[in-house]
């Protein structure tokens, strides 16, 4: 619904996306005297599936995400042209529409602002249908903006949920099936089987650019579909992403230091610099607002909290380096082959962005997969901001 012409609140969070969806429950949970509003043009949670594996959330803070899982496996498998293998990890999924779900009955009635904000300061925003809300304090939860980060590569993708007549008899997932063409950078197909006839099919790139050709990509996903001779009798969803895979940038450019909104999610450049992977930051920052939001420094806080995340991917920042300026498009497909014969330890702590010390070593060391001279000179080029 639109805000009155003139309204104020405790808590303001503009965007409904992950981040900001997160965000209100967990207000809504640990702090429900509060009036939170959430300010969103569109569906909360948008059209989208996130999926994380079990070690990716600390034990403290599942309580969060435990009652949006619509799907759970205990493994997940990898395939390559040299390397195939089963991961003893458990992996979750969630919805879009199971977090608006829980959003829409998590917040009162009339909290949710069906609207865009056209300007966002730290006490108040301005609505594109017009009026304002004040704000004690206000959570910037939009997305990264198309000019915030410069010096990257990008992970984009095409999704589709088919039905499959007769089954299509995956039983775990598949989170990197390489054993496709590669175009475009490195390709892969993404498999999450939501039950015995409906996949979803996620063709999925590292590429150098952004561009996104939507029919040659649901072309391919209908090929995949043809090879493993499924007879897909409807598509039931379909998504589309591009995610930047950063190599290196500023973090005083993607958050000026004179910017005093509290930022969280992708808007602070809280992502795994390597996959995009935002979902573990998220959930790390929502379960600790309850604890900030009461502090009058709650945009200093949140910027010195992105800053040292942004900090400690410097080491996936550099491994993306050698994979854009390092690698031959068609042979990126090495580095991840290489890496998933690593131990799934190792693996589990990676894709949390908490990789320590050994595990950084044992992925540097041996054999490189990408020739040694055009490594030295990515590295060399590197801004370690």
């Amino acid at each position: 619904m639109p805000a009155a012409n003139s309204d104020s609140c405790d808590i303001a969070i503009v965007g409904g996306g992950l981040a900001g969806g997160l965000a209100a429950l967990a207000l809504a949970e640990k702090c429900p005297a509060l009036d939170v509003r959430l300010i969103e043009p569109g569906a909360i949670g948008g059209n989208h599936i996130w999926s994380f594996f079990d070690s990716d959330i600390a034990r403290r803070d599942r309580w969060l995400v435990a009652p949006l899982v619509q799907y759970h496996w205990d493994s997940y498998d990898v395939v390559f042209p040299e390397r195939q293998r089963r991961v003893p990890m458990g992996y979750k999924s969630i919805t879009g529409e199971a977090l608006a779900d829980a959003v829409t009955a998590a917040l009162p009635t009339g909290r949710i602002i069906a609207d865009r904000a056209k300007h966002v300061a730290p006490d108040h925003v301005l609505l594109a249908r017009g009026g304002r809300l004040s704000a004690k304090q206000v959570i910037d939860a939009r997305g990264i903006g198309k000019t915030a980060v410069r010096d990257c590569g990008w992970q984009k993708f095409v999704g589709q949920a088919l039905r499959v007549e007769g089954g299509h008899g995956i039983e775990r997932p598949v989170v990197m099936d390489a054993t496709v063409e590669q175009l475009d950078g490195y390709r892969f197909v993404y498999l999450l089987p939501f039950d015995a006839e409906t996949i979803f099919v996620e063709d999925t790139y590292y590429s150098d650019t952004p561009d996104l050709d939507l029919a040659a990509l649901r072309g391919r996903i209908a090929t995949y579909a043809a090879r493993r001779q499924w007879n897909v009798t409807a598509v039931t969803r379909e998504e589309t992403g591009v995610l930047p895979v950063v190599v290196a940038d500023d973090f005083g450019r993607l958050w000026p230091a004179i910017d005093r909104t509290a930022r969280i999610g992708v808007r602070a450049g809280v992502f795994h610099a390597l996959t995009g992977y935002s979902l573990p930051d998220a959930v790390r920052t929502a379960a600790a607002l309850p604890t900030l939001v009461d502090r009058g420094d709650l945009g200093a806080r949140l910027r010195e909290r992105a800053a040292a995340s942004w900090r400690r991917q410097r080491f996936y920042r550099m491994l993306g380096a050698m994979l854009f300026r390092a690698a031959d498009p068609g042979e990126r497909y090495r580095i991840f082959q290489r890496f998933y014969g690593l131990a799934p330890g190792l693996i589990a702590r990676f894709y949390a962005g908490r990789s320590n010390a050994a595990d950084k070593l044992r992925i540097l060391s041996g054999r490189p997969p990408v020739p040694v001279s055009r490594a030295l000179a990515a590295l060399s080029k590197l801004d370690w901001k």
